[in-house]
């Protein structure tokens, strides 16, 4: 057995899009094609508005926030909840108080058939 961190400690800050209070960890990649990472969103932070460069899932694993997506109005999110944008889907997500959630980004990602719906 390894033991890994993807704590926001080895994790990178970002602020493309205009991105605030942003780290990423890096998770993995499988064959190159799924990208999985962590991002941990500080209080006040946001993902900036962007569009999504293939399908991606946002999966809460603590804190809550917002997330949207082509439209302005924002939804809550908090654990164990996930939001789904499709590739080329304008999105942002944010948080007051802080938010971790795992991105993962695949061209076949359909969480449809696994995921109910809220």
């Amino acid at each position: 057995m390894q033991l890994f961190r993807f704590d926001a400690a080895v994790g990178r800050a970002l602020d493309v899009f205009g991105s605030q209070a942003l780290v990423m960890s890096r998770i993995g990649r499988v064959d190159g094609e799924v990208h999985i990472g962590c991002m941990h969103i500080g209080a006040g932070g946001i993902v900036g508005y962007h569009q999504a460069a293939v399908r991606q899932l946002f999966l809460v694993v603590a804190g809550t926030g917002w997330v949207r997506g082509t439209d302005t109005t924002r939804q809550p999110i908090a654990v164990g909840q996930a939001a789904y944008w499709a590739q080329g889907e304008w999105h942002e997500a944010g948080s007051q108080d802080g938010m971790t959630a795992i991105g993962i980004e695949a061209a076949t990602l359909d969480p449809v058939r696994d995921m109910p719906a809220i």
